[in-house]
């Protein structure tokens, strides 16, 4: 790309983005980098999207990012600003999510001011990012963007960080040197492995396959492979959209909570396909799998070796290409469904709750999963409720979860508000607690402003529920984590959009379908029982066991 003479840094970055076919750009609004800001303005390719806060911000581009595989721009302004967005930049980074970060430093030429100095934060995301740049001089600054832009998307995703001090911005751009074109991402080479991988499967007596976030796009090879080969599949934490789970091959979702019986197929494997995954500690059940007698194949660009006691092969090779030359050369195999699958379909099914007096929570995603489209898009925040989400939904349309692996909490609002602007055509689902809603809730407002129709159900029990769970274990009884009842209904109305209360579980049908035609953003203020903190834990029977225990030592 040749610069336009007269042009500031400003403008040249925004033609960057352009050609790098950015939509849209994250930030609160502030003081800082005004004449980007309003070179941005005058791009109508581009979309900037004015948070509330900026944890929200970052949550909103790291979304889009998981969701599109194809980078948002965020923007921190110097001191708190930055420090805010760290944990959306943290979760892009643990989650292999695509994100540009434009750092804000102190001014390279400050002058006399009244404002207190402010210290150059780039080295704090160097831990939570694939790469930093600093601009040392203003006609370093596209170069920059440029590399941050690629590096994004080269090997393994994520959030890439470029400081720029805040006076730059507004320099004319005097470089005679052209800029070089945003570079596409390499997709890895097979060479022969695909067929040496091909062997090992043949040879196996119980191979199986974890997918996740990155495998996404290999979805139609995956199942083939999956029915061509008889391998059972199981998907990665919050990465239940990789592979349909409503198929005769799902094995399970490698979550929290999972029974014995589900993980048969991965127990008794002498052979493990993890494709497009990092093995976090979750989807691995603690580390428990792979075993140190299993023989595991790490199959993504950039997947770092996993630390086991085991034999691994890895293929640095996108998920797709490789799944289709599997195809080619690996043997057709018969074998029936595991009793995985068997056992997940009764996992899965939710319980009778006819007889609750107060909403269960297992009513509320029975309730959504049947009048909510197939393809709807699900974020959800961290927390116990989400238990029954991963539970009870039944993936089975592509890329339709947007969860954070890192426990974030305040992700599922924001994510919303991101998803429905990169996927205008599609419902939007935002599942929160209590706790995560009021966090980073405030985007509702945003959602108002930017007339972004998304339906928001906030689980509202009171309690702060897998903090009460371990206190309840260990001590017989709480401390501090009950949350006041807020009035979320009477909340979302103030910030413009919709608000219902549901507390009667006769009542859950009748709003949810009416939130979800409705063409502005709503919130549902779901009253679920406290007592119901997971899917096969009562609060009350932990509490009377533990003191019951006390009280015989």
């Amino acid at each position: 790309m040749r610069y336009q003479p007269g042009a500031s840094v400003a403008q040249t970055a925004v033609r960057i983005l352009t050609e790098a076919q950015i939509h849209r750009v994250y930030a609160v609004v502030g003081e800082s980098f005004l004449d980007l800001l309003d070179a941005l303005q005058r791009e109508r390719s581009i979309t900037f999207v004015s948070a509330r806060h900026d944890s929200g911000a970052a949550f909103m581009a790291e979304a889009e990012g998981k969701l599109t595989e194809h980078p948002a721009v965020l923007l921190a302004g110097r001191g708190p600003s930055a420090a805010n967005l760290a944990i959306g930049v943290s979760t892009a980074y643990q989650d292999e999510s695509p994100m540009v970060v434009l750092l804000e430093n102190p001014p390279q030429d400050p002058g006399p001011t009244s404002e207190l100095p402010t210290a150059d934060l780039t080295a704090m995301f160097e831990p939570i990012s694939k790469w930093t740049g600093r601009a040392e001089s203003p006609d370093e600054v596209p170069g920059l963007l440029v590399e941050a832009l690629t590096r994004c998307r080269e090997g393994r995703p994520g959030p890439t960080v470029v400081a720029v001090p805040a006076d730059f911005w507004g320099v004319p751009f005097d470089s005679a040197k052209p800029v070089a074109a945003v570079r596409p991402p390499a997709t890895g080479a097979l060479g022969r492995t695909a067929e040496a991988v091909a062997q090992l499967v043949d040879e196996a007596r119980y191979p199986v396959v974890i997918v996740g976030g990155r495998a996404r796009a290999a979805r139609d090879e995956l199942i083939a492979v999956a029915d061509e080969l008889a391998l059972p599949v199981y998907n990665a934490f919050r990465r239940q959209d990789a592979f349909p789970e409503n198929h005769a091959r799902y094995a399970g979702h490698l979550g929290i909570g999972i029974p014995a019986r589900q993980l048969d197929a991965l127990e008794r494997a002498d052979l493990v396909l993890a494709l497009g995954t990092q093995l976090d500690e979750v989807t691995t059940q603690s580390f428990r799998y792979p075993t140190p007698s299993q023989t595991l194949v790490l199959v993504g660009t950039g997947i770092e070796p996993a630390r086991r006691g085991g034999l691994t092969f890895r293929v640095d090779s996108e998920v797709e290409p490789f799944l289709r030359e599997l195809r080619n050369v690996a043997s057709p195999r018969q074998r029936r469904a595991s009793a995985a699958n068997a056992a997940v379909h009764t996992f899965m099914t939710p319980p009778d709750t006819s007889g609750a007096t107060r909403v269960h929570p297992a009513d509320v995603i029975r309730a959504v999963r049947k009048l909510a489209p197939e393809d709807a898009i699900v974020t959800s925040d961290a927390g116990n409720f989400a238990q029954f989400m991963h539970r009870y939904w039944c993936f089975t349309a592509p890329r339709s979860q947007l969860g954070p692996s890192n426990a974030a909490m305040g992700y599922a609002v924001p994510a919303a508000v991101a998803a429905k602007l990169a996927e205008p055509r599609r419902t939007v689902i935002a599942m929160a607690g209590d706790g995560g809603a009021l966090m980073t809730g405030q985007e509702i407002e945003t959602a108002v402003r930017y007339r972004v129709p998304v339906t928001v159900l906030v689980f509202q029990n009171g309690v702060h529920g897998p903090l009460a769970v371990h206190q309840a274990r260990k001590h017989g009884r709480l401390s501090g984590v009950t949350v006041p009842v807020t009035d979320f209904a009477s909340w979302a109305r103030g910030l413009g959009a919709a608000g219902y209360t549901v507390d009667d579980r006769e009542e859950l049908e009748p709003i949810i379908a009416s939130a979800l035609v409705r063409q502005r953003p709503c919130v549902i203020d779901i009253r679920t029982d406290p007592d119901v903190v997971t899917p096969d834990i009562r609060l009350t029977s932990l509490l009377g066991a533990s003191r019951q225990q006390q009280g015989g030592q």
